[in-house]
C-alpha cells in the first residue's frame, strides 16, 4: 500500500528502508521522498477549459444525462484524461486495475502518471500551467494550499450534491470543503481511506486468556490493569522512524482528541487557532500519559517507546505466549505482521473506545482526495465515476483499502476484519482526517513530532514541550 498516514508515514517509510532495509513501502499514505526523477510529464493534449466556468460542452451534456451517463453510452469514446499523484509499483497495479472496466466501456483513457515525489511534483506543475486533469492528494492539507490559488476547480456545480451526501458521511463531504481564492468551494472528491482508531491485539490468546474486548474508555484501562496484574505490559509502543521519530505519538493526540472535545475544538487545532497550549490539548497529552508513562503498562517500559521503531513495535504480540497485546495503529500496519499470521484468527483489532459519551464514536483516518483542475465533459464523466464504490472495487477485493463511499459492499471486503473496518467509518458519528497531515509541515512533521519525542523521552516537562510544538505555528 502506498500510504497509511499521509505524510508522516511517507517519510517514516522512507527512512525505515534506508536504515533498516527490512520495511517495504507500505502506506500510510506515501513514500514520497525516496525515488529517482521523473520526466517531465507531457501536456495534456486536449486543451484545458476555465478552472471557474463550465465549458458549453459539459452544459450541453448535463441537458441531455449525467456525465458519468454519458460517458458510459460512449458519447466520449477516445478522450484521454491525465492523472497525477503518488501511486507507483503495486499500488499503482491496484489503481490501473480498478479503473481498467471503466475504461472498456467508456472509451475513456485515464493516463495515470505516479510519482514518489508527488508533493513536490504537483505545486511545480500547478504554478506552470501544466497541471493534470486529475491529481490525487493523500495530504488534504496540500491540496487546501492550491485550493486557494483558484486553480482547483469548484465541485459544487459539476457533481450532483444530493447523490454525495447519499453516498457519503457527511464528514467527507464537510472534510473536502476547503477555501478557494473567493470563498469556500468544494475541493475534491474521497476515494480511498485508512482507519486509525484501531488497537491490534492478539486474537486467539486473548480469547484464551478469558479476555473481552473493551466497549469504554474506562473498560480498556481496567483491562490493562488486569493484564498487568497478570504479569504482562498490555502495550506495545513505538515511535522510532529516524528523522521522522515521533510521528505515531500524534495519531495518539489526535484521537484522544475527538474523544474528550467536540469536533469543532479538533477544527480549530489542527488550523492553529487551538493552541498547543491549551488546556484541551493538554489534557489529551495527560490521558495518554496514563498508559505511556506507566511503566507496567508498557513493553520494555517507558523508555522503550522512542527507541523501539513503530514497525517492530507490534512484535511481542505474536510471540507464543504473547508478550504484550495491545497496538494502536492504522490498519496499513499489518504489513509489518508475520506473514504467517491470519487475520481473524492469529489477529483482530477492536475500535479505541470512546472517552466521553457525548462525543459519540469518532474516528479518525486517512485518504487520498482526488482534485479537478481541468473542467471537460470527459474528466467530469471520470470524476463522478470515482464518487462510486465500483471504481475502488477490485482494490477493495484485494486488500488493504477501506471504501469511503456507502455503495461499496460490504461483501467485496474478504475478510471480516476488513468487513466491520469499513462499516466502523460509515457509521463514526465523527470522521476527521489525520490531524498533523493537515497542519503545516513545519508543526505537523516538525515540532509535533519533536515535542512529542521530548515529553516522552523525560528531555522536557509537558508544559515545554506544548510551547515547543506551538513554536512551529508562531515560526
Amino acid at each position: 500500500m502506498k500510504k497509511a498516514t499521509g505524510r508522516k508515514l511517507s517519510l517514516a517509510m522512507v527512512l525505515c528502508l534506508s536504515f533498516t532495509m527490512m520495511l517495504s513501502g507500505c502506506g500510510g499514505n506515501n513514500n514520497t521522498n525516496n525515488a529517482a526523477k521523473t520526466d517531465p510529464p507531457a501536456a495534456t493534449e486536449a486543451p484545458a477549459a476555465s478552472n471557474t466556468q463550465a465549458s458549453p460542452e459539459a452544459s450541453e451534456a448535463a441537458a441531455a444525462g449525467s456525465p458519468l451517463d454519458l460517458a458510459m453510452k460512449g458519447e466520449y469514446k477516445g478522450t484521454k484524461v491525465t492523472m497525477f499523484g503518488p501511486f507507483v509499483d503495486a499500488d499503482q497495479v491496484k489503481f490501473e486495475s480498478s479503473i481498467k472496466e471503466f475504461e472498456a466501456k467508456t472509451g475513456i483513457d485515464i493516463q495515470y502518471e505516479g510519482s514518489k515525489e508527488f508533493e513536490a511534483t504537483i505545486n511545480i506543475r500547478v504554478d506552470g500551467g501544466n497541471a493534470p486533469d486529475i491529481a490525487d492528494f493523500p495530504q488534504p492539507g496540500l491540496l487546501a494550499s492550491i485550493a486557494k490559488t483558484g486553480k482547483v476547480v469548484d465541485l459544487t456545480g459539476v457533481l450532483d450534491q444530493e447523490k454525495l451526501k447519499a453516498n457519503y458521511n457527511k464528514s467527507w463531504l464537510d472534510m473536502s470543503t476547503m477555501d478557494g481564492k473567493d470563498g469556500k468551494i468544494m475541493a475534491g472528491i474521497w476515494n480511498r481511506s485508512n482507519v486509525k482508531s484501531l488497537v491490534w491485539y492478539p486474537k486467539k490468546q486473548f480469547d484464551d486468556a478469558g479476555y473481552t474486548v473493551p466497549e469504554t474508555w474506562d473498560d480498556m484501562m481496567a483491562l490493562t490493569e488486569q493484564i498487568a496484574k497478570d504479569g504482562d505490559p498490555a502495550w506495545t509502543i513505538g515511535i522510532e522512524s529516524g528523522a521522522a521519530t515521533g510521528w505515531a505519538a500524534t495519531d495518539w493526540i489526535e484521537n484522544i482528541m475527538l474523544r474528550t472535545t467536540t469536533p469543532e475544538n479538533y477544527d480549530k487545532w489542527v488550523k492553529g487557532e487551538l493552541p498547543f497550549t491549551s488546556p484541551e490539548v493538554k489534557n489529551a497529552v495527560e490521558v495518554m500519559s496514563k498508559i505511556w508513562l506507566n511503566k507496567d503498562y508498557v513493553y520494555g517500559g517507558t523508555k522503550s517507546i522512542v527507541t523501539t521503531a513503530f514497525g517492530d513495535a507490534p512484535k511481542p504480540m505474536f510471540e507464543n505466549p504473547p508478550k504484550a497485546w495491545f497496538n494502536l495503529m492504522g490498519n496499513f500496519i499489518t504489513s509489518f505482521f508475520p506473514e504467517t499470521a491470519k487475520v481473524d484468527q492469529d489477529y483482530d483489532w477492536f475500535y479505541l473506545p470512546p472517552i466521553d459519551p457525548q462525543y459519540g464514536k469518532p474516528v479518525l483516518v486517512a485518504g487520498d482526495i482526488y482534485a479537478m483542475f481541468n473542467d471537460r465533459p470527459e474528466v467530469r464523466a471520470v470524476m463522478e465515476f470515482f464518487t462510486t464504490g465500483e471504481s475502488i472495487k477490485t482494490w477493495v477485493q484485494s486488500g488493504g483499502v477501506i471504501a469511503p463511499m456507502n455503495d461499496a459492499s460490504l461483501d467485496w471486503y474478504t475478510s471480516e476484519s476488513d468487513r466491520r473496518m469499513a462499516k466502523l467509518v460509515q457509521d463514526a458519528s465523527t470522521l476527521r482526517f489525520d490531524g498533523s497531515d493537515l497542519m503545516p509541515g513545519k508543526v505537523g512533521a516538525g515540532t509535533f513530532w519533536k515535542g512529542m519525542t521530548d515529553y516522552v523521552s523525560g528531555t522536557a516537562t509537558l508544559d515545554k514541550a506544548l510551547e515547543q510544538i506551538q513554536s512551529g505555528w508562531n515560526n
